[in-house]
């Protein structure tokens, strides 16, 4: 058997890209999409070329990024846009395979092995291609990696931008891959490269030509995956389009509109959070058995934590009561919060994986209660909108709760090589 014809599409400064096709006069100038500075989301979160040669990169703070490029133009985020290209671009990918496996809003990979004799000779050309047909179709540019894995693909993808085909063969990987720093590659981030430069590992051919045995005594299991991705030893497979992902982690963070510095104010905001995060694992019919938060200060130092919860839960007082926990444990309230996250993990299916204490009762009529009435909250929400029922010391409040733009989802699936998914 041959090997796999894989492509990563990766689509080129989405966000600026879309708002340049809502307003063509962007084109002109300097431009980047970022959050609301008034509302305290003051990063970069996509930037035109013309930008990008100023120095201007994602997730870089406004006020350097008009440091860099005084004349620069910022729009705000136009979400509902965003996701209406994504589905656009991935219906044109599904005329190629139904092996397309969505990565992030703007990227995604397609096994092509199957079907690229019906479109052209080698997966270059068709790649090629592709890119003409969403360029002609949708106004927009993507950059293309094609290799026999989706490791070396998503490489291929990152190479060489904008709009550009790279192929990662047998034959040439090594002379491509070999020179790239180790955090060009999935799952390599600071603290693992620091690990891996303590070894004199600061490549990816480095990476690849080194003893696994020793990786894996350093970095356990991770240090065997990142070495197979060097190595070209991926093989995980690329998952049809319709595909139900399983969802490791629901959660929800904000970035508040003031500072944090009393105990008060934060129990607010983890209540709302909290709230939110309950409703989806309601929805999803879905209980967590770890709570996670992240703290960040003024300066961007940023701390996460979990625990595990006493029992596996959907409630929203509970993951409250776990979240507070943990941030009275690990932060100096004397240092104030910028932003906080809250992640449900574990997740086991509702009513599953419970396991009893001797000393508690099998019914709990308190927490029944609590079940029926946040379940008729989301009855509630659900007919007449999130905004319908709120939180009593979220009302009026000053840190920002009101701002929708702050509620914003996280899910981890758990198919196939996963890295941050930021903003592009």
């Amino acid at each position: 058997m041959g090997d796999r014809t894989i492509l990563h599409c990766d689509l080129n400064g989405f966000y600026a890209s879309v708002e340049c096709l809502l307003n063509p006069s962007l084109r002109e100038v300097p431009m980047a999409v970022c959050g609301d500075p008034q509302l305290r989301h003051g990063i970069i979160l996509a930037k035109n070329e013309l930008a990008k040669a100023y120095g201007v990169v994602t997730a870089e703070t406004i006020w350097q990024a008009r440091r860099k490029c005084p004349q620069l133009v910022l729009v705000p985020p136009t979400r509902s846009e965003y996701q209406k290209y994504s589905r656009l671009v991935n219906q044109i990918y599904l005329r190629y395979t139904d092996l397309v496996e969505p990565f992030s809003i703007d990227e995604s990979w397609l096994d092509v092995t199957g079907t690229l004799h019906l479109f052209h000779t080698d997966g270059k050309g068709l790649a090629d291609e592709i890119r003409r047909v969403v360029r002609e179709e949708l106004g927009l540019t993507l950059s293309v990696g094609v290799s026999y894995n989706k490791v070396y693909a998503k490489l291929g993808s990152d190479y060489k931008k904008p709009d550009a085909t790279t192929v990662i063969s047998r034959e040439n990987r090594r002379q491509i891959l070999d020179p790239l720093p180790v955090t060009d590659l999935l799952f390599v981030g600071g603290s693992s490269a620091k690990t891996l430069a303590s070894l004199g590992i600061r490549t990816i051919g480095q990476l690849a030509a080194f003893d696994p045995r020793v990786l894996v005594a350093r970095m356990g299991r991770m240090g065997e995956t990142i070495h197979d991705y060097a190595a070209g030893l991926d093989d995980s497979p690329v998952l049809p389009f319709d595909h139900q992902r399983e969802v490791k982690s629901v959660g929800n963070g904000i970035t508040f509109r003031r500072n944090l510095t009393q105990m008060g104010d934060v129990r607010t905001g983890v209540t709302a959070l909290a709230d939110q995060v309950a409703r989806r694992l309601r929805q999803r019919g879905m209980d967590a058995r770890t709570i996670a938060v992240q703290i960040r200060d003024p300066d961007f130092k940023t701390i996460s934590r979990q625990k595990p919860l006493p029992r596996p839960t959907h409630l929203a007082s509970e993951l409250a009561q776990g979240a507070l926990e943990l941030i009275q444990a690990s932060w100096n309230l004397r240092t104030p919060i910028r932003m906080i996250t809250l992640t449900a993990a574990s997740l086991v299916e509702e009513g599953s994986g419970e396991q009893l204490s001797f000393f508690q009762p099998k019914e709990d009529p308190g927490r029944q209660r609590r079940d029926r009435l946040e379940r008729a909250l989301d009855q509630v929400r659900g007919k007449y909108g999130r905004d319908a029922v709120s939180i009593g010391s979220s009302i009026h409040n000053d840190i920002g709760l009101d701002d929708p733009s702050s509620d914003s989802e996280g899910e981890e699936e758990a198919s196939g090589p996963v890295a941050w998914k930021g903003p592009k």
